[in-house]
């Protein structure tokens, strides 16, 4: 799979952009803040329906202008097959729902888009996911999974909204416990519990199932970036506790799990208002040799590291079927010679591989493909 023709329509920095792109290797190269990043973005945008730099749509739109469009003609299987050709359109209307097209007539949500682009994008951001909070590896699974299985958005989505109704009424008890007024009525909320542990469950597993797959993919390809350096080992951490996360087989111990978890920390919940049991509250905790990456690895063994996370998932979507679009953005500038060489080595063979540079000489001699040139809002092929 790769991109043939990305549109962009007041996106970021870009009133119109038109780019077409052909399998293999393409580099935007230009001085930095001038939108090499929009480029890459918009197509992480459509494969993820989500911005790896800002969490809401409105930066996405252009100052001055109403709603932005993504639009990118997109080809599953040999060139020239018509017939795999999709043209995929995303209106982004901050504030109001974005509404989404395929082949221009349809008219789908937004996350039917979902899994007809895939990408794995690596970019400096990225080294929040060994030095940041458990948040961003809880994201950096959660969209691993829905690239994988699609239909997981709707998991994640039930998952999300069930916990926003449940805190709410939390918050609510806990607010007239603290006042001393009359309690809060309770009397659905194990009605609640019953939803969240159902989607808690699917979710759950589907990060268990997806920490194994990872687990010597990414060990392997640490080993090709460092050499000597690892091994590296991921460990899922519970809220229900690790014991329990380990006796549980399946989906229905999964459920049974959570909802003793949810029962003990009820009363807890109920003073403190907010929901403390669920994947919500989970890590992915990460190790380097015999210690926790956070905190013990430098700073060249955390590029490694993410980038080994990335790599990993690239080659899991690519045994899934089909490989994805792999954009590196602004990396190479950030590692030394023998890192560089390593990683264009191994992403060389990709199908469609999309970087970006301040300047031509940070893009490694086997990563001369195609070239467009980005400075003062315009895209020029060189």
């Amino acid at each position: 799979m790769h991109v043939a023709h990305l549109s962009l329509a007041d996106f970021r920095s870009y009133a119109r952009a038109e780019v077409p792109l052909d399998p293999g290797v393409t580099a935007f190269v230009g001085p930095n803040g001038q939108g090499k990043t929009n480029l890459v973005e918009a197509v992480g945008y459509l494969a993820t329906l989500g911005s790896h730099r800002v969490s809401s749509d409105a930066p996405l739109v252009r100052i001055g202008a109403e709603r932005a469009v993504v639009r990118a003609q997109v080809v599953q299987g040999p060139e020239g097959d018509t017939e795999r050709r999709r043209l995929l359109e995303l209106e982004i209307n901050p504030g109001r729902a974005n509404r989404a097209r395929i082949n221009r007539s349809s008219q789908v949500r937004p996350r039917d888009l979902l899994g007809i682009v895939r990408s794995v994008l690596f970019a400096p951001e990225d080294l929040a996911l060994v030095k940041g909070d458990p948040g961003e590896r809880r994201r950096f699974l959660d969209e691993l999974i829905t690239a994988r299985a699609p239909r997981l958005a709707g998991v994640r989505s039930d998952f999300e909204r069930v916990l926003k109704q449940r805190n709410t009424l939390l918050k609510t008890a806990a607010m007239a416990r603290r006042h001393g007024g009359k309690g809060a009525d309770l009397s659905t909320l194990d009605v609640w519990d019953q939803h969240l542990a159902t989607a808690g469950a699917e979710l759950l597993a589907h990060r268990l199932d997806l920490v194994a797959a990872l687990q010597p993919l990414a060990d392997k390809a640490y080993e090709q970036l460092a050499p000597g350096g690892g091994p590296v080992g991921l460990d899922y951490r519970s809220s229900i506790g690790d014991d329990a996360l380990a006796g549980a087989a399946g989906r229905e111990e999964l459920y049974g799990r959570l909802l003793e978890a949810l029962t003990a920390a009820r009363r807890q919940e109920i003073e403190r208002g907010v929901t403390l049991v669920g994947p919500h509250r989970d890590d992915l905790v990460l190790r380097l040799g015999p210690m926790p990456a956070k905190g013990y690895a430098s700073h060249g063994e955390s590029w490694s590291y993410a980038l080994a996370l990335r790599l990993a998932s690239y080659e899991l979507l690519c045994a899934d079927g089909g490989e994805p679009v792999l954009v590196l953005d602004d990396v190479f500038a950030e590692l030394d010679a023998r890192r560089r060489e390593r990683l264009a080595e191994l992403v060389a063979p990709g199908e469609q591989v999309l970087v970006t540079a301040a300047v031509d000489d940070d893009v490694p001699g086997l990563l001369r493909g195609a070239r467009f040139s980005v400075e003062n809002g315009t895209v020029v092929r060189q």
